[in-house]
């Protein structure tokens, strides 16, 4: 999300981290998959120490009370552990079908449902107070922390000044940490519980701590701006006032699937817009109903020929600014999408490199679990976990172990 002045924004920091939520939900689990504080672990570092002395000091000088700064590094810690997973971040080369799959997986949906039944109310006063749709709030709550069920539990103190001393993005990481810090004096939070993600981002909906103090609220009335808390309210209130502020237009849609006639050349891209008359007149319409009224919209089709396309409307580029990751804005969008009752896509995505079609892969994870391998999530998606499995078994049946899920591997296993 975005801030003043010139640095970084939570748009681009997160398009670094290629949607975290969803990325990281085959290695172990749905969310962002952060390891409990234990496998973190704080060890003595003395040019941390000396680091952290220097900081100290510019943050006296900016205003931040001794207090504060106390309470802030009692108990903090250099973090090898969060130095890896910056220097190990991988350019995500998960499909837009991945991705799709992983967000609209049975049990998300399951779990998106059960939370909206429980957030009803609160959500609904969301919508009324900001005009975003208390579904389209509910799908960023799912994506970016399995509803609340993965909110990091890394210090985050700890991780701000260890990425900050590091310096290979430290003027970033110091400008968060200075953030924090005052979060931390205007007591909206105490430094225990000011737990996240490896990088600093912050309870249900993953806030920045500039983004925190520009756009988050404090929805229940307590005096605490509370996105850490069991209760949701804040934070869901949060993500719509970041959303708003950054331009949605309530009562819009945020894109469509849309039907590409054969020999369409009339090109691609969201800043390609057109009028809906002209889409129209182009062939192009709406996979299930008439076209929505939105204003003008630009064709993508982020997988090529023969996969789904959308026609994307304004409210696409907001979410773009929740996370600059075209699949990421997508997923929440069919997310939201699916919570309020709507289908699957109309097209599909054809097979993968491996000649399996999603259902396919679906079977081949079940299959797996049931003979005692598991697979995770049956979601389709082909992870690490996945090809743990496959792994497993063809060393248990006698195959050679190379873990990949074939058509073939497929047949042997029905049998």
């Amino acid at each position: 999300m975005g801030f003043a002045g010139r640095q970084v924004s939570r748009r681009g920091f997160m398009s670094g981290l290629a949607a975290v939520g969803l990325a990281g939900c085959q290695a172990g689990g749905t969310g962002l998959a952060v390891r409990p504080s234990a496998a973190w672990p704080r060890v003595p570092d003395a040019g941390w120490q000396a680091w952290v002395a220097g900081f100290r000091r510019r943050a006296a000088a900016r205003g931040i009370p001794a207090r504060t700064l106390a309470a802030a590094f009692r108990g903090a810690g250099y973090i090898p552990a969060v130095i890896e997973r910056d220097r190990n971040q991988f350019q995500d080369r998960r499909s837009l079908e991945d991705y799709l799959a992983i967000a609209t997986s049975d049990e998300r949906l399951s779990l998106g449902r059960a939370a909206l039944a429980r957030q009803g109310r609160v959500l609904a006063r969301v919508e009324t107070q900001f005009g975003v749709p208390a579904e389209v709030i509910a799908a960023i709550w799912g994506v970016e922390s399995r509803f609340g069920t993965r909110r990091g539990e890394v210090p985050v103190i700890s991780a701000l000044s260890t990425l900050a001393y590091d310096g290979r993005r430290g003027r970033f990481f110091e400008n968060q940490l200075m953030a924090a810090l005052k979060i931390l004096q205007q007591g909206d939070v105490t430094p225990a519980r000011m737990t996240g993600s490896w990088a600093g981002a912050m309870g249900h909906t993953q806030f920045i701590p500039t983004t925190f103090n520009a756009y988050a609220v404090d929805f229940d009335g307590d005096g605490r701006r509370d996105i850490w808390a069991n209760d949701p309210g804040d934070a869901l209130a949060s993500a719509a006032a970041y959303l708003r502020a950054s331009g949605w237009r309530p009562g819009q849609p945020w894109a469509v699937e849309a039907g590409v006639p054969d020999g369409y050349s009339g090109g691609f891209g969201r800043r390609a817009t057109r009028s809906l008359a002209a889409w129209r007149s182009a062939g192009v319409q709406a996979t299930r109903g008439p076209l929505p009224q939105g204003g003008a919209a630009g064709l993508i089709q982020p997988q090529g020929a023969g996969t789904p396309a959308f026609l994307v409307f304004h409210n696409f580029n907001i979410l773009l600014k929740y996370n600059a990751s075209e699949k990421y804005a997508l997923s929440v969008g069919h997310l939201a999408d699916r919570l309020s009752g709507a289908g699957a896509l109309v097209q599909g995505f054809g097979p993968d490199e491996h000649g399996l079609t999603l259902l396919q892969r679906k079977e081949l994870q079940r299959q797996l679990t049931a003979r005692g391998h598991d697979a995770g999530a049956v979601d389709g998606v082909i992870g690490k976990g996945t090809e743990a499995a496959i792994r497993s078994y063809q060393r248990a049946a006698g195959l050679p172990a190379d873990g990949v899920p074939s058509l073939a591997f497929l047949q042997h296993l029905r049998g």
